[in-house]
């Protein structure tokens, strides 16, 4: 029998990464750091989601030699993370407010789309219906997800 435990991803800031998932509605769990590794992860999860379905964030610290630190591009091969938020609405908006480009708006109060400051498309879908709202409604989408 298999379980899921988590998807990682690796991130080129981990506070800004913080923070946006903070926005979306996760909440930090436990943190590693490897000075032998040279990386930290940080697991984040919905709450009451820990250890049932968790964001690995791992930030690889960078060279010791002074030299640039890895540099991550998103492939498409990826897809996307997924999450049920309480109210789109909302949480797009404290998205925006945050500094946060809605790249597909909630528009049908269903489904929004935005990315990570590390580029990672992420999908949020609402808990229950909620009926169509402007400026909502009327938005364009914005870039890729």
């Amino acid at each position: 029998m298999a379980k899921y435990l988590h998807t990682m991803i690796r991130v080129a800031d981990p506070d800004a990464a913080i923070e946006f998932f903070r926005l979306i509605g996760l909440e930090e769990v436990r943190r590693a750091d490897s000075k032998g590794g040279r990386y930290t992860l940080v697991f984040m999860a919905a709450p009451g989601q820990d250890g049932v379905a968790e964001l690995e964030l791992t930030y690889n610290w960078p060279p010791e030699d002074g030299s640039a630190p890895e540099e991550y591009s998103g492939g498409r091969n990826f897809g996307h993370l997924a999450y049920r938020v309480e109210n789109i609405y909302d949480t797009c908006q404290r998205l925006m407010d945050a500094g946060v480009t809605i790249n597909r708006p909630p528009r049908d109060g269903h489904m929004a789309f935005v990315r990570s400051p590390d580029g990672i498309s992420v999908e949020l879908l609402q808990e229950g219906y909620l009926e169509p709202q402007e400026p909502w409604a009327s938005m364009e989408n914005t870039g890729s997800w």
